[in-house]
């Protein structure tokens, strides 16, 4: 699952520089509690690893004191700025993973332009569209007596339909201009 990783080194970046609480008040906000499997450790677990892997670097350690907790800050490095990118692509193109990576995608959307995201999401439908022919194909290709496993397939497809059709939805949303992108003046509300 890459949402936990995308989300600290986007917090992360977002905020600057920033220690587990600011990352975890933070996410928090973004409410993932409720559609991500992140407690509290998962972040300070993921914000050390980032670290080893070079993707993020301690910016400012400070010595706990009577009032408050020692805290280390930390800034994304080159590779970790990459890897943001990276995750965030992956996040938006591919049909696999789980929804708390879509959702995570969904939600740094905006660090990409405008075309590359359509592009992307572009990219997304054809794979569900393969996959779904392929999945559905092999099941209606065959002359076993599936029985009730037909409603798994069944549900299967009418997940990848309904994943496809909200894809598009969001395809057509930011071909008319909805939301500002990266690169892009923040339009005007009315």
């Amino acid at each position: 699952m890459i949402a936990t990783k995308l989300l600290v080194l986007g917090s992360v970046r977002e905020l600057g520089q920033a220690h587990g609480y600011q990352v975890r008040r933070d996410l928090g906000t973004r409410g993932v509690h409720l559609w991500a499997n992140i407690r509290q450790g998962s972040i300070y677990h993921a914000l050390k690893k980032l670290t080893v892997d070079g993707l993020l670097e301690v910016a400012t350690e400070t010595a706990a004191t009577s009032s408050g907790p020692a805290r280390t800050k930390y800034v994304l490095t080159k590779d970790g700025e990459r890897a943001f990118f990276e995750l965030l692509e992956q996040s938006l193109r591919s049909h696999e993973g789980d929804i708390a990576d879509t959702i995570t995608g969904i939600g740094f959307m905006t660090e990409l332009p405008r075309p590359r995201v359509i592009e992307l999401l572009e990219e997304r439908v054809d794979a569900y569209r393969a996959w779904r022919e392929q999945v559905v194909g092999e099941y209606e290709g065959t002359q076993e007596d599936w029985l009730h496993h037909v409603e798994a397939i069944r549900l299967w497809a009418h997940t990848a339909d309904s994943s496809i059709t909200w894809t598009q939805g969001l395809i057509a949303r930011l071909q008319r201009g909805d939301y500002t992108m990266a690169n892009e003046t923040p339009q005007a509300q009315n």
